[in-house]
């Protein structure tokens, strides 16, 4: 992977764990294949490999190369990581990468445009798509279709997703 190839941030370091090197890292993607042992994530301007990886209580740990003890792994906490672009995981037909989400035009089932994503919010039960003030839960009663070819969400609102209605 060449240093400018076009990333996404995956994790950030949030503490060492034990004595030989290892990170506890807080995830920022539902794909922790992305922090497999042999994987590559560019941390502090420079890509350092895996070395080794499991989930601890829910995280990632992880063993970089070149970082050897407690010492070196706790200088690196709150660091991001970031990710090659083009690593992407496979996705179900039903699965999409937020990053493809943010920006897309959004309408109702009866053709009323409400605007663009501007974020997906992310909670413990499913991911909202912010539309302006409007939060849609990202489920199959509400999202009706993702097109990313049209560039297009199309939504089924019910009575008091909108501001204003009780």
């Amino acid at each position: 992977m060449k240093k400018d190839s076009p990333t996404i941030r995956v994790g950030r370091i949030v503490g060492a764990f034990g004595l030989k090197g290892q990170v506890k890292i807080e995830p920022f993607t539902d794909f922790l294949e992305r922090f497999d042992k042999g994987k590559r994530l560019l941390l502090k301007g420079r890509w350092v490999k895996i070395e080794a990886s499991q989930i601890h209580r829910g995280r990632p740990l992880v063993k970089f190369a070149g970082v050897d003890d407690a010492t070196a792994a706790e200088g690196l906490q709150w660091e991001y990581l970031d990710g090659a672009e083009d690593d992407r995981p496979k996705l179900d037909a039903d699965e999409y990468m937020t990053a493809d989400l943010v920006g897309l035009r959004v309408v109702t089932v009866e053709g009323e445009e409400l605007g663009a994503v501007s974020e997906v919010l992310v909670y413990p039960a499913q991911d909202v798509l912010l539309v302006k003030d409007i939060m849609i839960p990202a489920v199959k009663q509400f999202v009706k279709n993702i097109d990313l070819d049209k560039k297009t969400i199309t939504v089924q609102l019910i009575y008091g997703m909108r501001p204003g209605e009780e």
